[in-house]
């Protein structure tokens, strides 16, 4: 599986994530490239907005896994509705 790729450029910075999984992956190593301190300003701001495109796509994930399982709670079984 190839690993989520650091160099988020303008351009790709709105692309969808595959999974939860990935987009945490590239979360976790946005916030490092971010931290060493080693990025420009420009750079930073690209990947601050692909940061916070990303926590918004997993907040929606864990939200719909949220309801799904108050479903469940209730004893009703209905399909996981996963739009994004």
């Amino acid at each position: 599986m190839p690993k989520a790729s650091p160099q988020t450029t303008e351009q790709d910075f709105s692309a969808q994530p595959a999974s939860y999984e990935s987009a945490m992956l590239e979360i976790e190593e946005l916030v490092s490239q971010m931290e060493s301190g080693k990025l420009p300003l420009e750079k930073l701001l690209v990947s601050y907005k692909r940061g916070a495109l990303l926590l918004k796509y997993c907040r929606e994930q864990l939200s719909s896994v949220e309801e799904q399982i108050k479903v469940l709670e209730d004893g009703d079984l209905k399909p996981w509705k996963n739009d994004q």
